[in-house]
């Protein structure tokens, strides 16, 4: 029973993480900009980072199951 929040919040990191990485990714190939208003370098920097950080929650999440 108290599995079932750990499971929805690891997909949840996971899935979020993952799309991040993978758009930042597009986005930075394409030679887009990944954020508006904010210089290429920090913007793919931050964005990555925080991808890594959510996947890191999804796997800690996992790991709690």
């Amino acid at each position: 029973m108290e599995s079932g929040p750990a499971i929805f919040a690891g997909v949840s990191f996971a899935l979020f993480g993952a799309g991040l990485l993978v758009w930042t990714g597009v986005r930075m190939t394409q030679r887009a900009p990944v954020a508006y208003g904010v210089s290429p370098g920090t913007a793919a920097a931050l964005t990555t980072a925080f991808g890594v950080i959510c996947l890191a929650l999804g796997t800690w999440c996992f790991g709690r199951v």
